[in-house]
């Protein structure tokens, strides 16, 4: 591979085969020049970016960021892939070089982001909020700050949305948001807490889960047994009230109708999570 550009002391631009990808090697300026020949041995880390516009992109961001910034973020990104046995992509390292730059000069105005998301991610997300956790720890340690919990949220995203595979992050956050909603519902129309911890719970928020992405895909599941979801109605009286606030909380948000079957399956989710509590 040839350099084609040198971005900074340690990270370079190199032509292989017909593409350019970025480099990173400590040291890599003072040993090389334009035009001659690296090594795969000598590269720590190699960056394959899919479009011009991220190569532009993010060639700019390594060539302004602190030696520091960028291998915390390998650091950060190498603890995650373990955590969730998942490769990340190299856009993640773009997003969290970005994130974190801007965080430590928030931070160093005294300014810290109180994120409205902290209960979803640590229920819904517990592993990424641990590697969100471990990166607040190594980033608190290196730059003397003090970054709130909060902070540990919005890195866990980054993961949540690898792992989840979808184009943004906005998808993610909107399912959260609605197992949140709903289960307040649940609670609100019951008047009880829910004990997060119990077996029934955890088949809830599985079913929750499945439910969200099935209305977000458009993939709704119905075979329209009338007959047992009158059964069921009849039953649980109580648990089909509260899917009817269920019902105008989804129609409201995602212009979408409960099918017969998803109604019949959350009344008895739910009758048999509030019976139990």
């Amino acid at each position: 591979m040839k350099v084609s550009q040198i971005l900074n002391n340690n990270v370079a631009v190199v032509k292989r085969g017909e593409n350019e990808v970025i480099v990173y090697a400590r040291g890599l300026a003072f040993r090389k020049k334009v035009g001659q020949v690296i090594t795969e041995d000598e590269i720590e880390k190699t960056y394959v970016l899919d479009s011009t516009d991220l190569l532009e992109h993010f060639s700019y961001l390594l060539s302004h960021s602190d030696e520091l910034h960028i291998t915390i973020v390998n650091e950060i990104i190498a603890y995650g892939e373990e955590k969730l046995g998942e490769k990340a992509n190299d856009y993640l390292s773009l997003t969290l070089l970005d994130h974190i730059g801007f965080a430590l000069k928030r931070a160093a105005k005294g300014q810290f982001i109180r994120s409205p998301l902290t209960w979803e991610v640590k229920k819904f997300y517990p592993e990424h909020f641990a590697i969100g956790l471990y990166a607040l720890d190594l980033i608190n340690q290196q730059f003397q700050v003090e970054f709130p919990e909060d902070e540990a949220v919005s890195i866990a995203l980054h993961f949540v949305n690898l792992q989840e595979g979808k184009n943004n992050l906005e998808e993610t956050i909107h399912s959260m948001e609605s197992l949140r909603d709903i289960i307040s519902i649940i609670q609100y129309h019951f008047q009880l807490t829910i004990d997060e911890h119990s077996m029934n719970y955890m088949r809830l928020m599985t079913h929750l889960q499945y439910f969200i992405q099935r209305i977000l895909t458009k993939n709704i599941y119905d075979e329209s047994d009338a007959i047992l979801n009158e059964q069921i109605k009849a039953l649980y009286p109580d648990a089909y009230e509260c899917v009817q606030k269920i019902r105008v909380y989804i129609r409201e948000k995602y212009a979408c109708e409960l099918t017969t079957d998803e109604e019949t399956y959350l009344m008895l989710h739910i009758h048999r999570i509030t019976n139990r509590a």
